[in-house]
């Protein structure tokens, strides 16, 4: 038998919709190569998500209301166009599982939360697929960290008794997976910090476009190894696993505050450092284990410069891109929002306690039943 699934999700650049049509089998292995696809948000809603992420942002309950429907509404469009593109009619489809747009993530608050936005209800509604969504709550109401998620993904599908592996994704923040080669030793993985949220940020506020391609500006800057200290010197980077972190924390402000103990550095200089930021905490995780490939994923895992430091950094271990296991770099956090659902409907958890923290394995995410696209006025 198999069983298709739609994952969406658009992670902490907020940069776009990436859709994933995955046909798993009894065993919840690929059954085919995937059928995706990314839809970029509009230049103005991007503009508005961005905005709500900064640390200091006040968001009245009308705007958070409106982007909400706004997200849910280009989720389902990127579901249908995927869906169109495919030949395939949404009775295609067993379920929908959608991540959503993380706006906020406080894991180690007081009293601890995470929102993501863009109305599931909404998106069934429109799609006339069951949807699956609100994945991390239930991980941190068993005391976990309601993230990173995708690690589950990356034991089931890569884990190997050959080798120690490493799953390193490079989206707005890096996470980086460990998969011990003996079957006896538990997954760790976590947040590692910051990757293309502050490096885009910077860049578009010195060269006026959103990415640094191929990290080119940062190739032409030299390493400013007093700012890179102080930016390590950040708790965060110190504190062992299990963590999760965000935009919200990592952010222009945060970024600023350490630029203003070095003044008058040079913005190239500043990008080269912030690359070598990502280089240097991701590579901490994985030096000193036993890791001999490392697989990257998400949109820094075309960047050339950070692939080539990395390598540098790590010379005993090969440097690739997750193409190599069977699922292409931009694809993998989409799949794994597919094969979350496929977890939900099955009843059987979606989170890995070594991973997030929580006190036990559990099923993620709520199911919003479809109501049929001609029942709301779209």
């Amino acid at each position: 038998m198999k069983h298709r699934y739609l994952g969406l999700i658009s992670g902490t650049s907020a940069d776009g919709i990436d859709a994933a049509l995955v046909e798993f089998d009894d065993q919840g292995r690929l059954a085919a190569p995937a059928i995706t696809q990314t839809s970029p948000y509009p230049a103005d809603l991007r503009a508005a998500l961005l905005d709500c992420m900064r640390s200091d942002a006040a968001l009245p309950l009308d705007t958070l209301g409106e982007l909400d429907q706004r997200v849910a509404r280009a989720f389902a469009d990127a579901a249908q166009t995927l869906l169109v593109s495919s030949n395939l009619p949404a009775e295609a489809v067993t379920a929908i599982g959608s991540h959503g747009q993380t706006l906020f993530h406080a894991p180690d608050n007081r009293h601890p939360h995470t929102l993501q936005i863009g109305d599931p209800s909404r998106i069934a509604a429109l799609t006339g697929i069951d949807t699956i969504a609100d994945f991390r709550r239930a991980d941190m109401a068993a005391g976990g960290q309601g993230a990173p998620l995708a690690p589950a993904l990356h034991a089931a599908l890569w884990r190997r008794h050959e080798e120690t592996r490493a799953v390193v994704n490079l989206g707005g923040i890096s996470n980086v997976t460990l998969l011990p080669s003996d079957p006896g030793s538990a997954v760790i993985a976590f947040d590692a910090g910051p990757a293309n949220c502050l490096m885009d940020g910077w860049h578009a506020r010195h060269r006026g476009g959103p990415v640094d391609l191929n990290g080119e500006w940062a190739s032409q800057g030299s390493v400013m190894h007093d700012l890179l200290r102080t930016m390590l010197a950040d708790p965060y980077f110190a504190r062992s696993g299990p963590k999760s972190t965000g935009r919200e924390y990592f952010d222009a402000a945060w970024l600023d505050h350490r630029l203003a103990e070095h003044p008058g550095l040079a913005p190239v200089d500043v990008q080269s450092t912030l690359l070598q930021l990502t280089v240097e905490t991701v590579a901490s995780t994985i030096e000193g284990t036993s890791t001999t490939s490392v697989y990257l994923c998400g949109g820094g895992a075309h960047n050339q410069a950070l692939m080539s430091r990395l390598q540098a950094r790590l010379p005993d271990a090969r440097i690739l891109r997750t193409d190599e296991l069977g699922i292409p770099a931009d694809d993998v956090e989409a799949v794994a929002f597919a094969w979350l659902a496929m977890r939900h409907v099955q009843r059987k958890p979606g989170n890995l306690p070594s991973v997030t923290g929580a006190n036990r394995g559990v099923v993620l995410g709520g199911c919003y039943p479809a109501t049929g696209a001609d029942a709301v006025d779209a």
